[in-house]
């Protein structure tokens, strides 16, 4: 425990890192990967199990967060932490992504952004000052830079456009932000698939001196390639001691990828959402229980998981569960998949303090090519 915001790195291996974010509320293992609570909750599954598949951190979402409970109550609740039951770091997206992904529902000017809620249509008005507000008022550990994320793909003008209004507007959030012991404010590299204007935001933004910096913009609709060479080219221009979060990524892959290239922190839906849509994320690649191969196939996911959702029902039991719509269904998978990228995440802090990321990252694509028909 500490009372500063503090990122300790511990081992490096290739481009591979190790480290730790310390805060007052505990501290982060890097490379983390983050379950995403949007509103308070991890679908499907108890904040106690979440903590005890081994995740220190989770994050929610200020837009969604504002439309309900709202923002103030929240702060006469007591916090975010204290009204989930969750009393250790907490990370807040900005609704930066809602500005993209709510396109047909907001406006949009240098100001800030007005959106009309996709729950009862009301209006609602976030500049990167109410942005930052919003996210004290919920107590959040780690806040983030409003800004404009791009859907790709996109002209460079349009790219260039946002990604300028990104960097004014992480000024202002800093200026608003300005000094909360403990807490951290990170700025987000916009750019999309454009190298120079990628090199810009990320030096940019470096020079801002915040705590924390985040790569934006990708997995929105761009070939893995694509993202992978973004990371080869923006990772260089930010801080080497500061952490680095690549938002909203993703598959295990992805993540193992991104690694290798120098990502300390991910979040992403996907292993909640697959899973209550029926799809298994184990060490012998994706197995989708909707599948009627799986009916009478007695073999739990993986027996050798320290998961009870993974290792003590039957495949046919989960998939009957799917088939029959079974909210226990939805339940088990979540459970598997964030305890399997957990247990990723562990392997490979693991291996890059013992020097063998690259074997690590080989050992675990071989045993994902070998698909889960074989005898697990």
């Amino acid at each position: 425990m500490t009372d500063t915001f503090q990122f300790n790195l511990l081992a490096t291996d290739g481009k591979a890192r190790r480290g730790t974010v310390s805060m007052p509320r505990g501290e982060i293992r890097t490379p983390a990967f983050m379950p995403v609570g949007t509103v308070g909750t991890v679908k499907a599954m108890y904040l106690d199990q979440v903590r005890d598949l081994g995740a220190d951190i989770i994050l929610g979402n200020t837009y969604h967060l504002m439309l309900r409970p709202g923002p103030e109550r929240v702060a006469r609740l007591g916090g975010l932490h204290e009204l989930i039951r969750w009393p250790y770091p907490i990370l807040t997206d900005s609704g930066g992504f809602q500005v993209m992904s709510l396109s047909g529902l907001r406006k949009l000017d240098e100001q800030g952004v007005t959106f009309k809620s996709h729950i009862d249509g009301s209006s609602h008005y976030m500049s990167p000052e109410r942005s930052i507000e919003i996210q004290g008022l919920l107590d959040s550990d780690i806040q983030m830079q409003l800004d404009e994320c791009v859907r790709l793909p996109a002209t460079p003008d349009e790219i260039e456009r946002a990604m300028e209004m990104s960097l004014r507007w992480a000024d202002r959030c800093k200026t608003a932000f300005g000094d909360q012991p403990g807490k951290a404010m990170f700025g987000i590299v916009q750019g999309g698939d454009v190298p120079a204007l990628r090199v810009r935001s990320a030096e940019a933004l470096a020079g801002l001196n915040l705590k924390g910096y985040a790569v934006g913009g990708l997995a929105v609709g761009e070939p893995q390639a694509v993202m992978l060479d973004m990371l080869d080219i923006t990772l260089p221009a930010l801080p080497h001691d500061k952490p680095r979060y690549l938002m909203g990524v993703g598959t295990p892959d992805d993540m193992l990828k991104s690694v290798a290239r120098g990502i300390d922190m991910f979040d992403c839906v996907m292993p909640t959402r697959a899973g209550r849509h029926g799809l298994a994320f184990t060490r012998r690649g994706r197995v989708n229980l909707k599948n009627a191969r799986h009916a009478e196939d007695r073999r739990p996911l993986d027996d050798q998981s320290s998961c009870p959702a993974a290792r003590d029902y039957s495949r046919a039991y989960l998939h009957h569960l799917i088939r029959a719509d079974e909210s226990l269904g939805g339940m088990l998978l979540t459970w598997n998949n964030l305890s399997y990228y957990q247990d990723l995440m562990k392997g490979i802090r693991n291996a890059i303090e013992q020097g063998r990321f690259q074997s690590f990252m080989e050992e675990t694509q071989e045993e994902w090519a070998r698909g889960d028909l074989q005898p697990v």
